[in-house]
């Protein structure tokens, strides 16, 4: 049997169970947040001060929500250049929901033991391998085996180079991680800078 299989059934079953399991995993993130619960009567400065407390939780939950979102961005942008279903890509995308899933713990282990080198690098090095994997999804979905022959070659140049700098920005921050852990997240920041250098080489 082919490996390729020109069949939309099988192309929207695969998108509509990736974006399943974005949606689940960005949702669960919030479930390590904890609302502060103070005995009634307590003054005004106990509750920001409760507040405060959640701080790391609530940088760790926004932080990871943009990356999973950052993330479906990107593999929104793949499979809107397919138009034909390939087994080659299930691999690679069961894969990458693998990580997207695992999200919510490498978070919570992160946001509890803030400016710690192993979750921070555990953290980032998670990132990396999603990106990676992300890569391999975009690299397929938008090959001669599933992108639509009418796709802008523009478009599919623009969804890989942004996907390779997705993963030069993990590697960064996971390096980063190893030698400054209280600034590890920050090389995640070098992700478009990555994307404008790898926009000045000229296409294959």
């Amino acid at each position: 049997m082919s490996a390729t299989t020109k069949t939309d059934h099988a192309l929207e079953r695969l998108v509509f169970f990736s974006d399943a399991v974005f949606a689940i995993a960005i949702t669960l993130l919030v479930i390590d947040l904890h609302a502060p619960v103070l005995p009634k009567g307590s003054a005004d400065s106990a509750y920001w001060a409760a507040l405060a407390d959640e701080i790391p939780g609530l940088v760790g939950y926004f932080l990871s929500f943009m990356v999973v979102g950052v993330f479906w961005i990107g593999h929104h942008r793949a499979f809107a250049l397919a138009a034909r279903y390939s087994s080659r890509v299930l691999p690679w995308n069961l894969a990458l929901l693998s990580v997207i899933a695992f999200m919510p713990f490498v978070t919570a282990f992160w946001t509890h033991n803030l400016n710690q080198r192993v979750p921070t690098m555990f953290y980032c090095g998670a990132l990396l391998c999603a990106g990676i994997l992300n890569a391999a999804v975009v690299h397929t979905a938008t090959g001669a085996a599933m992108a639509d022959p009418a796709a802008d070659p523009a478009q599919i140049l623009y969804a890989r180079r942004r996907s390779l700098s997705v993963v030069l920005g993990g590697a960064t921050a996971l390096a980063l991680s190893f030698w400054l852990p209280q600034f590890g997240q920050l090389g995640l920041a070098s992700i478009g800078a990555w994307r404008r250098l790898i926009a000045r080489r000229p296409a294959a």
